[in-house]
Parts: C-alpha cells; sequence; structure tokens
C-alpha cells in the first residue's frame, strides 16, 4: 500500500487566498474596467483564472486610461500608488496585510535612525516594493553578497522579504555582525512561510518521494524544493498531474505532497489524484 501524506500547510496562504478573492470580487461588481500590473500571484493556474474574469494584466501605467488598478498580493512601489492617483484611477489595494506591515518596519527602521538592509531576491515585486519604502535602501539575497558590499556600518536595520528561508536569514545576519556595531533586525518571514519551512524540513526526511506542487515562477516554491531536494534528492516539482511520471513511484512505499503558497487547492488535489492511478497499488491518504 502507497501512504500519500500532504503537508498541512500545502497551498494558498491566506494573504494569497484573500488577494485572489478581492479580485474576483472586484470584476464582479464594478462595471470599470479591472487592471493590474503584472500577475497578482505566482501561478500560471491563478493568473488564467483572473484572465477569464475580466482582469487586464498590464506592464505600465501608460498603458491604462480609466478604471480601477489592484495591486497585487506582493504590493507595490509608493511611487505606482501617486501616479495611479495621478491618473485618477480607483485603487484597490490586495496587498497581503503581512506585506504592509514589512513596509511599516522598513519605514520605522529608517525613521529611527537605521540604513535598510532588505533580505530577498533581487527584482522580486514584493522585495522592490520593500525598499521602495525608504531612500537608499541594500537589498542582499546570499551571504556571499554581505561579505562584497566591502564597507561596514555603524547601525543597520534589517527587514527580509515574507517568504525567505530562514537558514538563508540566519547566515546573511551572520556575515552582519563583524561590520556592524549594531544590528536592529525585524523577523519579518511571515508564519505561513514559516510553517511551510518547518514542514519541507520533516517531510522528505519521512518519505521516500516527494513532490512539490507550484509554478516555477514562484520563489516560494522552488525555494521549498531547493530544500527538499537537499534532504531527499527524490524530490520532484510539479505545475500539476500531467508534470507526474509513474517511474517516481515505483517501488515506493510512503509520498510526501507539499505545495507553494501560490498554489490553489483544487492542483493539490489533482495531483494527489493522479498519483493514485499512476501507483497501480492501494492507496492511504493521511
Amino acid at each position: 500500500m502507497l501512504r500519500i501524506t500532504r503537508a498541512k500547510s500545502a497551498g494558498f496562504c491566506f494573504g494569497v487566498r484573500r488577494a485572489v478573492h478581492t479580485a474576483l470580487e472586484t470584476c464582479r461588481t464594478t462595471p470599470k474596467p479591472v487592471y493590474m500590473l503584472g500577475d497578482i500571484v505566482h501561478n500560471e493556474r491563478v493568473v488564467a483564472q483572473l484572465r477569464e474574469a475580466g482582469i487586464r494584466v498590464v506592464e505600465n501605467l501608460d498603458e491604462v486610461d480609466d478604471g480601477v488598478l489592484l495591486i497585487r498580493a506582493h504590493g507595490a512601489e509608493p511611487a505606482t500608488y501617486e501616479e495611479a492617483k495621478r491618473r485618477g484611477l480607483q485603487i484597490v489595494d490586495a496587498t497581503c496585510p503581512l506585506v504592509k506591515e514589512i513596509h511599516e518596519r522598513a519605514r520605522e527602521l529608517h525613521f529611527a535612525g537605521y540604513p535598510l538592509l532588505v533580505i530577498g531576491d533581487h527584482g522580486h515585486d514584493e522585495v522592490k516594493g520593500i525598499a521602495a519604502q525608504v531612500p537608499d535602501a541594500i537589498v542582499v539575497s546570499t551571504p556571499e553578497e554581505v561579505r562584497s558590499l566591502g564597507r561596514k556600518f555603524r547601525r543597520i536595520g534589517v527587514v527580509a522579504q515574507s517568504t525567505q528561508d530562514v537558514d538563508n536569514v540566519r547566515a546573511i545576519i551572520s556575515e552582519l555582525i563583524p561590520i556592524c556595531i549594531e544590528i536592529r533586525f525585524v523577523n519579518t518571514i511571515c508564519y505561513p512561510t514559516a510553517k511551510h519551512q518547518m514542514e519541507i524540513r520533516a517531510m522528505p526526511l519521512e518519505n521516500d518521494v516527494m513532490i512539490v506542487v507550484g509554478s516555477f515562477t514562484s520563489a516560494n516554491t522552488k525555494r521549498m524544493t531547493q530544500i527538499s531536494r537537499g534532504l531527499n534528492p527524490r524530490t520532484y516539482q510539479v505545475t500539476g498531474a500531467d508534470d507526474l511520471s509513474a517511474d517516481w513511484f515505483s517501488g515506493v512505499n510512503t509520498v510526501g505532497i507539499h505545495a507553494g503558497a501560490s498554489t490553489p487547492d483544487n492542483v493539490v488535489e489533482e495531483v494527489i489524484a493522479r498519483i493514485r492511478q499512476l501507483a497501480g497499488t492501494p492507496v492511504e491518504i493521511a
């Protein structure tokens, strides 16, 4: 018998769920065209669902004449809000409340006199929004980047992208200690991410095979895959049920299923159903 265990935290976090609900409800209740700068979350299935609902994805505000601007779960830079208001657009803010809290912590550190360092992925929408809250924020993604700064700080304030790997944050803080007299670190890794990471560090050791479900455009999902593969080489990331291979489950007794915070629940269920078909043996769902 094959035993399949689904992580308790797999799938949508509350911030993503809230953003998708807000987007769909906005489309349903407003007669105006609804625009969004980029995709609401990093998942193709969700993006397609919102496109079908009528949301128009644009690259910049020059493409918007009138209507509603939906701010995504990752948040936006202050300049985006200002430009939207200048153009007379109605703003619907679907930013995750936990990301908004990071913005507040960043501003508090700045006003308290701390230069800001953001631990996060370069070019990620959330990170750009955080760094833009204050002038001259520094973004680093690895301990090596701290060493390459080539400078020392009397004091520095530190926040992290909400989906950062806990171990990476620890390593970066360790690199800051020799070059800073005073470090004020605010732990802004969100609880859903912490729960995801706790389970993704335990489940690979408890299962023969790990399946991580989510888009390859999702930093959160790719980070989970990396953590899992470091503990169990038989880790596979899939975007959906069609990516599964029967060979992965040959002679396997246990399979662990996890999913990124932007992965819809129905996609996870489809993956589990497909594994049941491929297994060729009775399946127990834990």
